[in-house]
């Protein structure tokens, strides 16, 4: 019997490593400040093997990752209205958006690792509207 328990507990214990945290961010018409068209956390530093959850607690938005890391399949966009998880198994800088609201700055940064090597490509990313003095200001935080 302490044989079952010991490879039950090795195999929670590899389960926990294997796979990281959730952070959730919801897709939000306005947030408890007032601002309009964003997302609930714009600057997220997370671990490799985490998951990001956007949910959509507003209807109309979704997520379109604009740029990241080399070496990363970015996804195609989520459909409106959607909740949609990512795993992020790559150190780096990922930009993202909400595509009917970019123009309105809803955008996010996330960062895997505290890598920032791909700040520079990040930056020259494409961005409209409010997109672009946001996102200079996101990327100034790191």
């Amino acid at each position: 019997m302490s044989k079952i328990l010991a490879a039950a507990f090795a195999f929670i214990l590899l389960s926990n490593i294997a796979y990281g945290k959730t952070v959730e961010i919801e897709m939000l018409n306005k947030d408890s400040a007032g601002r309009k068209m964003v997302y609930s956390q714009e600057l997220v530093h997370i671990d490799t093997g985490d998951t990001i959850k956007w949910i959509p607690t507003s209807k109309g938005h979704n997520v379109e990752i604009v740029a990241a890391p080399d070496g990363f399949d970015i996804p195609k966009k989520s459909k409106n209205s959607k909740e949609v998880s990512i795993d992020f198994i790559l150190p780096g800088i990922y930009y993202y958006w909400c595509t009917p609201h970019k123009g309105m700055g809803m955008i996010g940064i996330v960062v895997v690792d505290n890598d920032t090597s791909n700040k520079d490509a990040i930056a020259k990313a494409k961005a409209l509207g409010k997109s672009k003095k946001k996102l200079k200001a996101l990327l100034g935080e790191l």
